[in-house]
């Protein structure tokens, strides 16, 4: 098995049809392939071996595609890297992961010189490196097979979570990633005409797994942007370039402020959000506005990311779907308990798609699971007597005042229901009396002024008086990760840095 096959496969049976579409410049199967075989031949001429870690920092872009399929198709590990990372954050990462070669830009190029040595860093891949990206190309050759590698062997190791302390890199194996983006292709019945938007950076699980390698799976085409722009994505899609549109719910969110949203949208057919929990609120007026579902789905970095799916035949809203085929989901409580259907606890997962461990941590990987190969997610979900899971929190993210536990999603979503709240986060501080007390975050609406006592008084008929936040605060925005994601942590160590009350 080796997860290079599926670009293969489709070069063999769709060469002519584009694999890329970028700045208007299409890029054909065959050719996206003659690319990565030239890649990977030229790794083998400049040592890298079955089993290195070859890392790729850059921005999206058809190069990352053929360098990375070429890193695989040798039976190399892909370290996939946010090109968004500071140089302590860099440093740490590659630290960590000893990458024989990378694959970046200019902009990095002095943080990586400062950290070669005699087996990391030999190869430095960027215009002003020792080697351009186009003499790679040049020194190798069209035609190559990816070697057969083991199901279990690790094919990429993704990042997750933050950069200080143990990085935990996820080490996800080729059967793990197949098992997944088959999922994808199926749920979503992706077909070689459908064209994907992706916006999303590839390090990230979403943009490289169900994005990315699904598509390529299918045999579809990827509409490539570096990073999100509002005004290129709506000029796509209103040309007709996209017919599936994937995001994050802060997105969504935006685009509900412009106006004939409808006729934006063009020839999309499918909508997804992936990355957090989305608003039911937000999904109403998604479908009142395009006519078109959110559909969801649950993963994580260490499933490749696909857990479960809302799916098409029976789309229920406020929930993240069933287990897709071959996953099987439980609720925990603290103590490793199975609980019974309707009931809260951490929602724990085993099958194909979970991953190998995290590289180079053993406490961590034995931490991560219960006994039985059961991988424990850190979010509370419920399971209703249909199967559909419902996420309640993550277990970081819950809130206990005064005893009692509060969850911020269920604050956010009654507080979605408010006409003119755009976007919200709620976050627990330290209280000294209530040992956390409920805070929340609102950006308004473009034009609109919030009250804070009437949306206090807002939620005081909808919500029980201890999750009701005991303070508001108006923002212009949210800190944010590259893919688009709210970032609570960034948000609260920045309240509890200005505040003087805690």
């Amino acid at each position: 098995m080796n997860l290079a096959k599926n670009l293969e496969m489709s070069a063999f049976y769709f060469p002519e049809r584009p694999a890329i579409s970028e700045d208007g410049q299409e890029t054909s199967y065959a050719l996206l392939n003659e690319r990565a075989n030239k890649v990977a031949t030229a790794l083998l001429k400049i040592g890298i071996a079955s089993g290195d870690h070859v890392a790729l920092c850059a921005p999206n872009s058809g190069d990352w595609l053929a360098f990375y399929f070429g890193v695989i198709k040798i039976g190399a590990v892909a370290v996939t890297l946010s090109s968004q990372l500071k140089t302590d954050e860099l440093t740490l990462l590659v630290n960590h992961s000893r990458p024989k070669a990378i694959f970046t830009y200019d902009e990095k190029l002095h943080d990586l010189e400062k950290l070669r040595d005699e087996d990391c860093l030999t190869k430095i891949i960027c215009l002003q490196g020792n080697l351009t990206f186009e003499k790679l190309l040049d020194s190798g050759q069209s035609v190559f097979k990816a070697i057969d590698a083991e199901r279990t062997d690790t094919a990429a190791i993704l990042y997750t979570g933050g950069t200080t302390g143990i990085p935990k890199g996820v080490m996800l194996s080729h059967e793990n990633i197949n098992a997944a983006i088959h999922t994808v292709v199926y749920q979503e019945k992706s077909t070689t005409y459908d064209k994907a938007l992706c916006f999303l950076p590839f390090n990230h699980v979403f943009g490289q797994m169900h994005i990315m390698n699904a598509t390529i799976l299918s045999g579809g085409c990827l509409e490539l942007m570096p990073g999100f722009d509002l005004d290129r994505v709506l000029a796509v899609m209103k040309a007709g370039r996209i017919t599936k549109f994937f995001s994050v719910p802060t997105i969504y969110v935006r685009l509900l402020t412009l106006d004939r949203l409808k006729e934006t949208m063009g020839d999309v057919r499918y909508c997804f959000s992936a990355a957090a929990s989305m608003a039911a609120e937000t999904v109403h007026q998604w479908k009142e506005r395009t006519g078109l579902s959110i559909y969801e789905g649950y993963g994580m970095t260490e499933a490749a990311p696909t857990v479960a799916y809302n799916h098409q035949y029976r789309h229920v809203i406020g929930s993240v779907g069933t287990a897709v085929p071959g996953v099987e989901i439980q609720i925990r409580d603290e103590n490793g308990k199975i609980l019974e259907r309707n009931n809260a606890g951490e929602v724990c997962v085993r099958g194909p798609n979970i991953m190998n461990g995290y590289y180079n941590n053993t406490e961590g990987t034995r931490e991560a699971f219960w006994p039985g190969s059961w991988f424990r997610s850190g979010d509370v979900g419920v399971l209703d007597d249909n199967g559909y899971l419902f996420i309640v929190d993550r277990l970081k993210d819950m809130i206990i005042s005064g005893g009692e536990n509060v969850y911020s999603t269920e604050v956010e979503d009654v507080l979605y229901a408010h006409p003119d709240v755009q976007e919200c986060a709620v976050i627990g501080t330290p209280d000294k009396e209530w040992g956390e007390r409920v805070i929340a975050f609102i950006l308004p609406k473009p034009g609109q002024t919030i009250d804070q006592k009437e949306v206090k008084d807002f939620l005081k008929v909808r919500l029980t008086a201890y999750k009701v936040p005991k303070r508001f605060f108006m923002v212009d925005d949210f800190p944010r990760s590259p893919a688009g994601k709210l970032l609570k942590r960034k948000l609260r160590e920045s309240f509890l840095k200005d505040d003087d009350s805690a």
